[in-house]
């Protein structure tokens, strides 16, 4: 067994980590405070070929492999989670079923683009009255000749309020319910889709999201993702790639707010001593760190299998589920570290502390990941 990383992969590490701790660290606790989306970031992203890391080169992507994502999504995402789950997003739900699923040309006309950081992508699977259960959807798509009709209402969709394109789901036949949805690659220009207000969240306030609605959108027929009906196997199968980069989200959470409470617990003196030798304080920090590597084990192996072409999805669940609850516990336990200190804005563990909570909720729930796994070893996977 291999734990060692290659030459490539060491440095995309190295390279989004001096991205995150000279561009990114400095301006996270700004952009979280005034609700800012990180265009400057984002940019630059595109610039270190972020946006399309595991794209084919010959699509506009940076060529390299999911344990590559991984790696850049955990120092970004320590840095700042916003600016994570931009990147996350953008390459796990939009880039991915675009080059999975998308025709020649729509991988010409999108997905290079995308890949290139040119344009910034969205992914509208949620409703209002469809989170878990995508069957319930209700937006629905009409065809009639070469056009599709879509109206509908989409909600919480992470980089909608800035994004150039959506990778959107509707309703093509409500009577074979799962079977009944497409997929659909929706500029968010075309006449008939508006933005609601920005959401005002608890955490990753740099991250935009926001309801989209569909009044009678006319598409033409190649817009089609897939095949008619094929749409919930696209959002399947991109969500189990999405749970990946969200686990490395939260593993990038958890690092950072590790970190913090290790490095306060070295100066901060009680009883005559640094707190990190109280043995409370130590217990913490080990089981901290304990937590941590396991997470992070969980989210490289459900990588490299997607890098080996073979079925992930158990993985992929188990990475993000477990690292969205590390992330939880750690940010937790750093507040506790910190004492009154981990109250109040000037330092960031209660940044984190409001950060980590969405990982446990986006891209599947913890409720949903759990039955993903106990279907995946009922099957015998």
């Amino acid at each position: 067994m291999q734990f060692a990383l290659t030459e490539d992969q060491l440095l995309v590490q190295k390279t989004a980590r001096d991205f995150a701790r000279e561009e990114v660290r400095p301006r996270a606790a700004e952009i979280d405070r005034e609700h800012r989306h990180p265009a400057e970031l984002v940019a630059r992203m595109a610039e270190l070929g972020f946006l399309g890391i595991a794209v084919p080169e010959a699509h506009g992507g940076a060529g390299l492999d999911h344990v590559s994502y991984v790696l850049a999504m955990e120092e970004i995402s320590a840095a700042c989670a916003s600016t994570g789950v931009i990147m996350s997003v953008n390459n796990s739900l939009v880039c991915d079923p675009l080059y999975r699923f998308g025709t020649e040309e729509q991988r010409r006309t999108w997905l290079r683009p995308l890949a290139a950081g040119e344009k910034l992508g969205c992914f509208a699977l949620s409703e209002p009255e469809a989170g878990s259960d995508s069957a319930a959807q209700r937006t629905t798509a009409t065809r009639g000749g070469d056009t599709w009709v879509l109206s509908g209402v989409k909600n919480w969709i992470t980089n909608g309020p800035v994004a150039d394109v959506s990778v959107l789901f509707a309703m093509s036949d409500r009577a074979l319910g799962n079977k009944g949805i497409a997929a659909f690659i929706v500029p968010m220009d075309a006449p008939g889709v508006r933005c609601g207000p920005p959401d005002d969240k608890l955490g990753i306030r740099g991250s935009k999201s926001c309801q989209i609605f569909l009044d009678d959108v006319r598409l033409p027929a190649s817009h089609l993702l897939g095949e008619v009906g094929g749409g919930f196997k696209v959002a399947m199968s991109t969500l189990d790639g999405g749970r990946i980069g969200i686990a490395a989200q939260a593993l990038g959470i958890a690092r950072a707010a590790f970190e913090a409470s290790l490095a306060y617990a070295q100066t901060r003196k009680t009883f005559g001593k640094p707190i990190a030798q109280h043995q409370a304080i130590q217990w913490k920090l080990a089981d901290m760190a304990t937590e941590l590597d396991a997470a992070r084990l969980l989210t490289l192996r459900a990588a490299w299998l997607k890098d080996q072409k073979v079925p992930y999805g158990k993985e992929a669940a188990m990475a993000k589920l477990y690292a969205s609850d590390v992330a939880n516990k750690v940010a937790r336990e750093a507040i506790q570290v910190f004492g009154g200190n981990g109250y109040v804005t000037e330092y960031p563990v209660e940044r984190h502390f409001r950060d980590a909570k969405i990982t446990e909720i986006y891209e599947g729930t913890s409720e949903i990941q759990r039955p993903v796994i106990a279907n995946a070893l009922a099957r015998g996977l």
